[in-house]
């Protein structure tokens, strides 16, 4: 999908602190109008990748492939607050509560606007080494991103 067809339903509104604005399409909901629960992982990780190019001021692949690093999914949580159906708009806002050595955490809360909440998750990404594949410490450049968030 095009950047423009994505930013009608989708687009960062404020970049710090990091906040993710988003809208429900149609196709997200069952026949009973309803968001489907597995949705919801697609707007976290999207909300995240639009966090990581933040992170990285540009391409986040080619920032992590600079250190040497990569960074996949340890784990990712879920508490679910509230529903969501068709065009309902709703934000995402992105901080980083926890930066240990190896990983960290990127917790979501979504709200729509007047406040009420919708879900909270967390996604606690691992460095590790592109050829081993084993844990590796935080990159000093990426902590230090990281932190701004925090």
């Amino acid at each position: 999908m095009s950047d423009s067809a994505s930013s009608s339903f989708e687009s960062v509104l404020t970049r710090q602190p990091f906040v993710v604005r988003r809208r429900v399409k149609w196709s997200d909901c069952d026949p009973a109008g309803v968001v489907y629960t597995g949705k919801f992982p697609e707007y976290v990780l999207s909300a995240v990748n639009l966090f990581y190019s933040e992170l990285a001021q540009g391409s986040y692949r080619e920032w992590i492939r600079g250190m040497a690093v990569d960074t996949p999914c340890k784990g990712l949580e879920f508490d679910f607050h509230g529903a969501l159906w068709p065009d309902d708009e709703f934000l995402i806002h992105c901080t980083v509560p926890a930066i240990r050595n190896h990983s960290y955490d990127i917790r979501l809360e979504a709200t729509q606007a007047d406040g009420r909440r919708i879900f909270t998750s967390r996604v606690s990404p691992i460095c590790i080494g592109p050829e081993k594949r084993v844990g590796v410490a935080i990159p000093q450049a990426m902590r230090e991103r990281l932190e701004c968030f925090a």
